[in-house]
């Protein structure tokens, strides 16, 4: 039921972090793995990356908001590896600024790589999942799809329209059988967070005291959801966030003493 043999898997920004997790996941269940970057030399990292852990991936160099790239890349890809069966929409970027110094250039480009890149690669593979009558779609969304925070406003906002843009192209694709759901990541341990996540820290104690769990995620958490909605286990689950939080969203809090 979670078997993925034979299935092609492209994951965008997979060159490190969260995408490279989930790539690894995908392939430890069967798939073949695809994934691109905007860098050349982020892809032949990511390369070297999956070749020593045993994986044998394909990289791409393309600019997800560059509709006309994609298309073509989409193509090429169907040509040498194959057409696509899972699509996972990881790549991203945040920009952490109040919201009254934000330029409406950097609102721009975080709502054109978080919001409008899942879009236009979503529609580049659909036709291919249409002809074959089944795919996966999985779009990597946040608790900012659903919480508001500051210096943020512009992730969250693309954040939450990813979220309805999950549930939208879930109704128009569900009867080719394509599903399409998102995963909601909490604050994960990566490279990226670990000053944040020192002893000590204030922004490490809070994340503490705000999840039930009590720890910071880490990306293997995120592999089994993301083999969960990639494989025929999910097939009648449609425009769903899974959140991946350690519970942050159904706490309220601890009562002071």
């Amino acid at each position: 039921m979670f078997s993925l043999k034979g299935k092609i898997a492209l994951v965008t920004g997979a060159s490190y972090g969260i995408g490279y997790a989930i790539a690894k996941a995908l392939h430890a269940a069967g798939a073949t793995i695809v994934f691109n970057d905007i860098n050349a030399d982020l892809v032949q990292k990511g390369i070297a990356s999956y070749k020593a852990d045993g994986i044998t991936a394909h990289g791409y160099v393309f600019d997800v908001t560059d509709e006309e790239q994609v298309y073509e890349t989409i193509a090429q890809i169907a040509s040498e590896v194959g057409e696509i069966d899972i699509l996972v929409n990881n790549a991203g970027i945040i920009k952490r600024i109040p919201a009254i110094e934000m330029t409406a250039k950097d609102f721009r480009q975080v709502i054109d790589i978080d919001l409008n890149g899942p879009f236009i690669v979503s529609k580049a593979v659909a036709p291919g999942m249409i002809r074959k009558g089944a795919g996966k779609i999985i779009n990597i969304c946040s608790m900012m799809s659903e919480l508001g925070r500051e210096t943020v406003s512009a992730y969250a906002a693309a954040k939450g329209g990813l979220k309805m843009l999950t549930k939208n192209l879930a109704c128009e694709w569900a009867e080719h059988n394509i599903q399409v759901n998102g995963i909601g990541p909490g604050y994960i341990a990566t490279p990226q967070t670990a000053p944040l996540r020192e002893s000590g820290h204030p922004f490490n104690e809070f994340i503490i005291a705000k999840t039930p769990a009590a720890r910071w995620g880490t990306t293997e958490d995120l592999q089994g959801p993301a083999v969960f909605l990639a494989s025929q286990a999910s097939d009648f689950v449609n425009g769903h966030i899974l959140y991946v939080d350690g519970g942050i969203l159904a706490y309220i809090g601890k009562q002071p003493k």
